[in-house]
């Protein structure tokens, strides 16, 4: 029988007169059991020995499949990956052993960046060991591409998918069908006295739509005094009135209803060369290109003034508004989105065999992301007048209506129908035109030199030590063009001219309890060309902002390790140890600026930089010591016993180290005077946020039956040292002329510590010893359970501290755990395959987790568990040409959200399901 890893065919116990290759799922459980085996550490895996055989629409969800992963899903699809039931935040995730860019400000890796069909193996490590590059508390996720010598033939792949989404036939303009396209050629070559040469080049073109609908609220949540008789916006509850007993209600500032067709579109391009000019030098250079663009239309209706004139309030014991009779002004926008997303990624590794024991290896890496995000919107609102100056009906510029969240998820809506929503002429007023552009620019270059001895004889086998630099650098910028328009005869030009149709049918009748189904809507670019006379306004020449970040970080790390092996009696056992050191050095620049009050022509103020600027900067360092311990015991030539200790870091994401300042203009949010208007100014980084730390101890038993089948069963504990909580420090603002001291509140690490407990179960199984034809029957069964009593503070309702004093305030509200720890994840596979056929269906759980906003000091955001299907189906043709169908979410899972406390919606999202079908050929 052949060898994992080799290429000849495996001869069936049942009959050595046919040879059967294993291929298709089982091969990939096949050499995903047997790279678990060999590993020093506690390691899960996805390995494909071709090219395009992992069993996932995306990287991301193909990683879902293995023990203890998770993902957090946008657009339906699989994004943030969780290990452990753990946050993205304390994982970490590299491409070819090397740290990759985002654009999304965290460290994380956009999984979507990277074609599932060029990945041919992920591995998620449990343990640490000292030379992988550090910043995994929950684990490290290592994606790999295939060396083109050490594949060792000739490969050219072509694979063309089409997809169909259900919810594209709702759309009234239906889209042609999505298709992913994807070719990839290997090959080595004989150069002589040059030695061997291998090539690997991939390509793909991705184009898809993504419908989407939404109810969403606000992203900011205030606690409204509950004794008070409201004719306005409520009364805002302080923590220490509501420490003194005042009842109060939980309300966000605005709900909105939003309805979004999106194109996407995205090249990839990977390329590796690898060398071997004699046996003594490997040298690999590869390069990998995404270049990814979408355009988004919404169509929002928004009750823009939820604070404002409630009444008959029913609230629970948590402080949520359950329903409420309320009066705000209604408001379409209409918004065109464009997001443009370029990925590179570089890197030349140099192998050095300078004789039999002792290996040099050099390796330079460069890695890019830069995003672009560009909004036109219009607001129309209600009036009392309508676009042709006719008295409305209702009169007045804000509309009755009731809100009840006692039904379902979605709260059911009920405005007063005397203003009919779908009438366009009501729309008629405070025109609000705005063109928003942002930019992420993360760049990280890295150099290491690793040298590894091998000794022959003794207790020691190996010695390894490196020592690595790595500088990233993280800056972005949001700039906002805007204005208003107050003629009724321009509103009524415009308006008249851009009026479409609703754009779908059955809006959001995914939730029985929702009561919104369509709305006046316009086209967003006509409507913005109609307002400013040009489809764009652009930039203007000075991008300069109090809220832009520019994060520096230089990172020095060194190690040691040694491997061993040897005899405790007669029990064979392997591992090793060591010791990683890592200084971090960061520098965060804020910029500054004097503040203008400008009057709104409503009697309102607002707050606006003068535009004169002064920089200040921050730096802050950090040393820390790293020790890991890995050993694994053979108890018998199936049964493995592995345990490890090791001391693991979580760097916060560079955006939440700016050092920039939120100063809230937005018109919905407008204020009464400057007091009320100075609670506004926020932090939108900690440059003083350090590393989250964590000692750690696993120990797993894993039992290798066969070659199809395994078990294993792992607990391990996690002791945090640090959490988190929002410190308040009292800055000056100059205010038309005026100094005044403001308390600006920002997350800092507490002293506090806490313990995870959890454990995790895998077992894969093929019943070969079923009669056909159901010897074709395996599955495979994943099971986390993680437990952790840490605590997050909401930012504007939890316990703060005075930075100058150490006096702590009670909050209002209780602190969520740690960000995106989900205590259950569950993993179930089935699949059949004889044959020519190849059937697998995929069940993924995640139960609730509390999930932070990118870039911190926000408020909290909970996650409701869910579990989605999907289904794969593939027939071979022949030997080279096979035909798959694939379908994703095919129950049709919303993500529904909660904020800031339990019991209080914030946003649900249905995507739908998605069904796919691919030709696959190989020449």
């Amino acid at each position: 029988m052949a060898q994992d890893g080799q290429d000849e065919p495996v001869v069936t116990q049942e009959s050595t007169l046919d040879e059967v290759v294993v291929t298709g799922t089982r091969r990939t459980l096949q050499t995903s059991i047997e790279t678990k085996r060999q590993e020093a550490t506690i390691v899960d895996a996805l390995t494909a020995d071709e090219i395009g055989d992992l069993p996932a629409l995306s990287v991301g969800e193909a990683i879902e499949t293995i023990t203890g992963a998770a993902s957090h899903r946008e657009k339906g699809g699989a994004s943030e990956i969780a290990i452990r039931g753990m946050g993205p935040f304390l994982g970490a995730s590299t491409f070819n052993g090397r740290e990759a860019t985002n654009g999304s400000g965290d460290r994380s890796v956009n999984f979507n960046q990277f074609p599932s069909e060029l990945i041919n193996q992920i591995k998620v490590y449990k343990t640490q060991q000292a030379n992988l590059i550090e910043g995994g508390v929950s684990g490290l996720v290592e994606l790999g591409t295939l060396r083109p010598l050490d594949f060792n033939r000739q490969r050219i792949q072509v694979e063309g998918k089409i997809n169909y989404n259900p919810y594209e036939d709702r759309l009234l303009d239906q889209p042609s069908p999505g298709y992913r396209g994807t070719i990839s050629f290997v090959d080595q070559f004989d150069l002589g006295g040059l030695g061997r040469i291998g090539l690997s080049l991939g390509f793909q073109r991705n184009d898809v739509t993504n419908p989407e609908e939404v109810y969403n609220a606000s992203s900011t949540w205030v606690a409204c005094n509950a004794n008070t008789t409201q004719t306005g916006n409520c009364t805002e509850v302080t923590r220490a009135q509501a420490a003194a007993g005042t009842p109060f209600y939980l309300v966000p500032n605005s709900y909105t209803f939003r309805q979004i067709e999106e194109d996407d579109t995205r090249d990839a391009w990977f390329g590796a060369v690898q060398w071997r000019p004699n046996d003594r030098f490997n040298i690999n250079l590869d390069y990998q290109y995404s270049d990814r663009s979408y355009n988004e239309r919404r169509n929002e209706l928004g009750i823009s003034e939820a604070r404002y004139g409630l009444t008959n309030r029913v609230v629970n014991e948590n402080n949520v508004l359950l329903a409420a009779t309320g009066n705000s002004s209604i408001e379409t926008n209409s918004t065109f989105k464009n997001r443009s997303e370029t990925y590179e990624g570089a890197g030349l590794n140099v192998e050095f065999f300078v004789n039999e024991a002792l290996t040099l290896k050099g390796d330079v890496s460069w890695s890019h992301t830069l995003r672009n995000e560009t909004d036109r919107n219009v607001r129309l609102r209600s009036d009392p007048l309508d676009i042709y100056g006719v008295r409305t009906p209702m009169n007045n510029q804000r509309v009755p209506y009731t809100m009840d969240l006692r039904n379902g998820p979605v709260p059911t809506f009920t405005i007063d129908p005397r203003f009919d929503i779908t009438n366009h002429d009501l729309f008629s007023d405070d025109a609000r035109i705005r063109r928003d552009q942002s930019q992420r620019d993360h760049e990280i270059f890295a150099t290491r030199f690793d040298a590894t001895y091998e000794v022959s004889e003794g207790f020691f086998t190996a010695f390894d030590a490196g020592v690595r630099y790595s500088t990233m650098t993280f800056k972005d910028f949001d700039n906002r063009v805007e204005f208003t328009q107050d003629d009724r005869a321009v509103d009524r030009e415009a308006n008249l001219l851009c009026r479409t149709p609703f754009p779908q049918t059955d809006f959001l009748d995914s939730s029985s309890s929702n009561s919104i189904t369509r709305w006046a809507t316009f086209d967003a670019v006509c409507l913005f060309e109609a307002y400013s006379g040009v489809p764009d306004t652009g930039l203007p020449i000075d991008i300069r902002a109090v809220e832009n970040r520019d994060v520096s970080e230089d990172v020095w790390a060194g190690y040691g390790m040694a491997s061993f092996a040897g005899m405790a009696g007669n029990l064979p056992f392997r591992g090793n140890m060591g010791l990683r050191v890592v200084d971090t050095q960061v520098t965060s620049k804020g910029l500054r600026a004097d503040l203008d009050v400008v009057e709104n022509g409503d009697g309102t103020i607002s707050l606006v930089p003068t535009g004169a600027f002064n920089e200040q900067v921050f730096e802050h360092g950090t040393t820390r010591w790293l020790p890991s311990l890995n050993l694994t015991f053979e108890l018998k030539d199936d049964l493995l016993l592995r345990g490890g200790l090791f001391r693991a870091m979580s760097r916060p994401a560079p955006s939440a180290l700016g050092a920039g300042r939120i100063i809230t203009v937005d018109s919905g949010a407008d204020y009464a005077n400057v007091a009320e208007a100075l609670r506004n100014i926020s932090a939108n980084g900690s440059p003083r946020l350090e590393p989250l730390m964590s000692w750690n101890a696993d120990l797993s038993l894993e039992y290798y039956a066969n070659r199809d089948s395994m078990f294993a069963f792992a607990v391990y504990a996690k002791q945090f040292t640090g959490g988190f909580q929002p410190v308040a420090y009292d800055e000056t603002f100059v205010i038309d002329g005026q100094s005044v001291t403001v308390p600006v509140v920002q997350t800092e690490n507490s002293d506090d510590e806490s313990t995870l407990l959890g454990f995790e179960v895998t077992g894969a199984y093929r019943f070969s010893n079923l009669p056909a034809p159901f010897d074709g029957l395996g599955t495979k069964i994943s099971y986390s359970y993680a437990d952790l009593d840490f605590e997050n503070e909401d930012v504007r309702l939890g316990d703060v501290i005075d930075a100058n004093t150490g006096v702590v305030t009670q909050g209002m509200i209780p602190p969520a755990g740690l960000s995106g720890l989900s205590k259950h994840v569950l993993s179930a596979q089935l699949y059949y395959q004889i044959g020519n056929l190849d059937l697998q269906a995929i069940y993924k759980y995640r139960s609730d987790y509390y999930q932070d906003f990118v870039g911190g000091n926000s408020q909290l955001r909970y996650v409701h568990g869910v579990g989605t299907v999907d289904l794969r189906a593939s027939y071979a043709l022949s030997r080279n040409s096979r035909v798959q169908f694939e379908a994703v979410n095919i129950t049709d899972e919303p993500r529904i959200e909660d904020m800031p406390v339990w019991g209080a919606t914030r946003g649900y999202y249905a995507y739908g399901s998605k069904y796919y079908i691919s030709m696959r050929h190989r020449f």
